[in-house]
C-alpha cells in the first residue's frame, strides 16, 4: 500500500484537488443564502426564481 501511495502521489493529489473542485461546483449549483447568487441563475438571482426568497432577506 505504501509503495502504491509513493508511486502515485501526484495522481492522488490531482484527484483530491479535482474532487474538492467538483464538490464546490455541485454545491454552487444550489441556492446560496450567503450572497444570493447561484451558477444556475448565472449568478444573478434578481431575475431567477431558482433563488426565490433570498432577495426578501436582504
Amino acid at each position: 500500500m505504501l509503495n502504491f501511495i509513493i508511486n502515485n502521489i501526484a495522481t492522488i493529489i490531482i484527484t483530491l484537488i479535482l474532487l474538492a473542485f467538483g464538490y464546490v461546483a455541485v454545491k454552487s449549483l444550489f441556492k446560496s443564502h450567503k450572497n444570493g447568487s447561484s451558477i444556475g441563475c448565472g449568478n444573478d438571482c434578481s431575475h431567477c426564481g431558482h433563488c426565490a426568497g433570498i432577495q426578501d432577506k436582504k
